[in-house]
């Protein structure tokens, strides 16, 4: 190991040693979990695991679960704001991964990950990874994960100077990683906690084998200033695990299970009590199944409900959204003053929106007069059962 790189981990970790773990009796009951930070692993240059047949990325099934987790939190609660470390097939440093969370101050930071042994069809399973050194007795962490852990922190020598820049960190080093079993995360415990939720929601399939969770020395976990997880959602070398993650359904699935252990997590984060009804992120609906997996060397082109508020009417839609709730109003219901609302579904919420036309112009012409009734309304596109904010 390089001096420079041994020294300053030992200073650090004198430094985050002397940092207090606050119980949990002792979070504040003002803290809101507001920001999260979706991190899709590898990316561009970086493939990441690929299927022994040629025709399936890691980087294109993390950013597809990625997306799909963005779009399920971010419908279920408009007050959190959701980051992505990529949005599209970049190279992104894995020292930018968690720049990009500690900038934003995230309260979160979810990377996702996909499996695979180079030998050998048998490994199977998804597992969650927090930073540090397994408590388990008779658990070797190093003897078990150490492969995972060489392959995940082996970005670092995709990047120009990196050997400066990681202050000599060899991901290929055993002692560079075990030096990281000194180091005390001042969010462990939150870490853990929902690691555990992850592992709980991620039991009910599609991937079945659980590896459960663990602690290991991930770089970016080390590097994030905010409770941190790194999820391997299946094996791409096991032939079920990559049958659920070519499918979009599959897919899907993963991510509503994350979504479920977000919620929860969120839950207790924000300390308030569990809302009657969970908002359960819905399945997307798929586009019909392909005979034969197309190669994805290219991002995956989201897949989105196909079923528009007009199913006459396909093409984007405009008007102004005036109201989101989870109850079920008629569109004749004197809340909405004249106004003929269309309601637009998303996950346990309705979506009000009035003045839809094809006109992005006219829908504007109109904003006016709504905003006297309704002044927190604003103007959005409906198109495929989505909507987004028109600025």
């Amino acid at each position: 190991m390089k001096p420079l790189f041994r020294i300053t981990l030992f200073a650090a970790a004198a430094v985050l040693l002397a940092i207090p773990v606050p119980a949990r009796a002792q979070k504040q009951a003002t803290l809101q979990l507001k920001r999260v930070v979706i991190d899709p692993g590898h990316g561009g240059k970086d493939a990441g695991c690929v299927s022994r047949d040629g025709k399936t990325y890691e980087k294109t099934i993390a950013l597809d679960i990625a997306k799909r987790l963005n779009r399920k939190i971010s419908s279920a609660y408009q007050d959190v704001e959701v980051i992505m470390t990529r949005a599209d097939d970049r190279f992104v440093e894995l020292e930018n991964r968690a720049v990009i969370a500690n900038k934003a101050n995230a309260n979160l930071f979810i990377s996702i990950h996909v499996n695979s042994v180079e030998k050998g069809t048998t490994a199977s399973g998804y597992s969650i990874h927090v930073l540090g050194q397994s408590q388990k007795k008779g658990n070797d962490l190093y003897s078990k994960n150490l492969e995972l852990v060489k392959r995940e922190n082996s970005v670092i020598m995709l990047e120009d100077n990196y050997e400066a820049k990681y202050q000599g960190f060899n991901p290929n080093d055993p002692q560079s990683s075990i030096i990281f079993s000194l180091m005390q995360n001042a969010h462990l415990n939150a870490s853990l906690d929902f690691a555990e939720d992850v592992a709980d929601a991620m039991s009910r399939g599609p991937v079945k084998n659980s590896r459960g969770v663990s602690q290991d020395p991930f770089w970016v976990l080390w590097r994030t200033a905010m409770p941190a997880v790194l999820i391997e959602v299946g094996f791409m070398s096991n032939p079920d695990d990559l049958a659920i993650l070519r499918s979009p359904d599959g897919r899907d699935a993963i991510a509503t299970n994350i979504f479920n252990a977000f919620w929860a997590f969120k839950t207790r984060y924000d300390r308030t009590e569990a809302p009657a009804n969970q908002p359960v992120a819905q399945p997307e609906p798929q586009p019909a199944p392909v005979a034969q997996p197309v190669v994805e060397s290219k991002p995956v082109v989201e897949s989105k409900p196909v079923v528009a508020p007009k199913p006459e009417a396909p093409q984007a839609l405009y008007g102004v959204q005036v109201l989101v709730s989870s109850k079920k109003l008629s569109p004749s219901d004197p809340f909405f003053k004249g106004f003929t609302p269309v309601v637009v579904p998303v996950g346990n919420v309705n979506k009000y929106i009035v003045c839809l036309d094809t006109s992005l112009e006219n829908v504007r012409k109109q904003l006016p007069k709504v905003k006297a009734v309704f002044k927190d309304s604003f103007v959005v596109k409906v198109e495929d059962g989505v909507t987004k904010p028109i600025r």
